[in-house]
């Protein structure tokens, strides 16, 4: 089932993005779908997991995402790995396109939600994790974890 938020119903977290980046600002995009993947989506057929976007001609897409054929669909279904548009404003695009650019920063999928009846996407513009940085995290996501621990065993007393 999916999660509500103040945004709306999520559907679909890329975990592994924040894993992977640094999320430095988060953008929201409209997202160009045919009818049969809508209802996919609405079944909860989506992976962000190696997805990522770029912008070509001025445009932005969403590429490497998959979304599961709707099982109902026939011949209306589209391929699951499909390049898909996203709707952004042209001013917005373009400032991304030039942190992309000039700084080598990477743009990366971290959801997909519903607001209202549109699916939007959450993009991440992202700069990549050294292996000492995904490790710092661990441990410090560990510790974390044993800090809550001992206070909830301490609250039992």
């Amino acid at each position: 089932m999916a999660k509500r938020t103040a945004e709306g119903k999520i559907i679909t977290v890329n975990r592994k993005a924040r894993h992977d980046y640094f999320v430095l600002e988060a953008f929201e995009a409209g997202i160009e779908l045919a009818g049969t993947e809508v209802k996919s989506i609405r079944q909860g057929g989506v992976n962000l997991k190696d997805s990522w976007c770029s912008v070509d001609h001025g445009e932005l897409f969403l590429k490497g995402a998959h979304i599961s054929p709707y099982e109902k669909g026939n011949i209306f279904n589209k391929d699951p790995f499909r390049v898909r548009k996203l709707l952004m404003h042209k001013s917005e695009i373009l400032r991304l396109y030039g942190k992309v650019k000039q700084d080598g920063l990477t743009l990366i999928p971290l959801s997909m939600y519903f607001k209202g009846s549109n699916v939007k996407v959450e993009l991440g513009l992202c700069k990549g994790k050294q292996l000492h940085d995904k490790r710092g995290d661990l441990a410090a996501r560990d510790a974390k974890r044993e800090i809550e621990r001992a206070m909830k065993e301490r609250q039992r007393f």
